[in-house]
């Protein structure tokens, strides 16, 4: 039997396409303006489809060392940071699951806490600052390398896991990390994709953290170049921009579209596991 389209699908349908609209067009205008003739972009002509094609705004980007390298940074502590992240997570998450863990109560309470109150941008300032880490790429990861409630959602998870596994795994004389890497993890895969992605965004689009940090501009990542730029109109670096070929704007639009870049790739492949993500803080908490 066929299903009838009622109305309700109908207005469902016109709903959701004007918010994929209103979501989608902002993407659009970004992109319309980095490949726009100077000319259009200062007489407010953009609003859908570039207008006098170009691409000096990109090629003025990568002739410049100073955003690439700054891609490049952002790279490398997205990726070595979400592997952290993920890793530390798992582990501690592991412990907090189980039910004969002595102090499980104390230490959940303790962390849960964090989540209302921390010590504050200056205290944690000297701490990372006595630890000898301001100006490397461990100030970047190990500051916040464990989010409480990704581990909140990773306990919930293991939690899930029926106690047999481990029980049995207990009588073959697996070991604690044996257990962990074998049989949990592997259990774990879309909890632990789900708390990846979160992980991924965070420190894809964290600017604040390396701005306190990071005094050396080559280690800066892109989203404090890119902010820079917003802030102060991009007129302040003279090897970025010649004025007799490319605005400003075109400069910064074409900046946060290759900014947008790996997002736009991890997104269609990882969407999936926001529901997971969603649905796994409803499982025994």
């Amino acid at each position: 039997m066929t299903r009838r389209f009622t109305v309700f699908d109908f207005l469902n349908t016109v709903l959701m396409l004007f918010i994929g609209i209103i979501m989608l067009y902002p993407v659009l205008y970004i992109v319309a303006i980095s490949f726009s003739d100077s000319y259009y972009i200062a007489q407010n002509k953009i609003t859908l489809f570039p207008i006098g094609f170009n691409i000096n705004a990109y090629k003025t980007i990568f002739a410049n060392n100073k955003i690439p390298r700054a891609y490049l940074n952002t790279l490398i502590y997205t990726g070595f940071g979400t592997f952290l992240s993920v890793l530390l997570t798992a582990i501690s998450a592991y412990p907090l699951s189980k039910k004969s863990f002595f102090g499980k109560k104390f230490f959940m309470t303790a962390i849960i806490i964090t989540m209302f109150f921390n010590g504050g941008i200056i205290p944690n300032f000297i701490i990372v600052q006595r630890l000898g880490m301001i100006d490397t790429i461990w100030a970047m990861l190990l500051p916040n390398a464990i989010w409480t409630f990704e581990l909140i959602i990773l306990k919930s998870f293991y939690e899930s896991i029926s106690p047999s596994l481990y029980e049995s795994a207990i009588i073959d004389g697996a070991s604690e990390y044996r257990i962990l890497f074998q049989i949990i993890v592997p259990l774990s895969k879309a909890a632990l994709a789900s708390i990846a992605l979160f992980y991924f965004m965070g420190q894809w689009n964290s600017y604040f953290i390396p701005m306190i940090y990071l005094n050396d501009s080559k280690k800066l990542p892109l989203q404090v170049v890119l902010r820079e730029m917003l802030i102060y109109d991009g007129t302040n670096d003279n090897n970025l921009i010649d004025a007799a070929k490319i605005t400003p704007e075109a400069l910064k639009n074409a900046t946060i579209f290759i900014s947008m870049i790996p997002v736009l790739m991890v997104y269609p492949f990882a969407q999936k596991y926001f529901t997971s993500g969603v649905m796994l803080g409803s499982v025994k908490g």
